[in-house]
């Protein structure tokens, strides 16, 4: 199980570096240009806000557990990324666009704080 929650880990540390810093490299007119129409809805600060939130996300699910005495954060910074989904999922959801991609990261994000608390490290 600890290596299935390693995979699950990367994968989400890398999925939400891409998406983190596309929010915050790219301006909000961009971003609705390459589909993310749901910009609209945010002012520019709320973006960026967003996009390193889940960069520190994406740093929190793999750093802390290679530092004695910090693998807790590793539990929070999961559930927080799967906080930050349940979000993406209202907004999509109240917009009518697809939602899958932010419950599946969001699904994940939470089995792996879950798993990380039951299996440990």
């Amino acid at each position: 199980m600890h290596i299935a929650l390693w995979v699950i880990a990367v994968l989400l540390a890398g999925a939400f570096l891409v998406a983190g810093f596309s929010k915050v490299m790219s301006t909000r007119a961009a971003l609705a240009e390459k589909g993310l129409t749901y910009v609209e809805d945010f002012s520019d600060g709320s973006i960026k806000a967003i996009g390193w939130a889940e960069i520190l996300g994406a740093i929190g699910v793999i750093l802390p557990a290679f530092v004695g005495g910090l693998q807790w954060l590793v539990i929070v910074a999961a559930f927080a990324l799967g906080v930050v989904m349940i979000g993406a999922v209202a907004v999509h959801s109240r917009r009518g666009e697809k939602y899958t991609t932010a419950l599946v990261l969001g699904a994940l994000a939470v089995f792996l704080g879950v798993g990380r608390i039951v299996f440990g490290f």
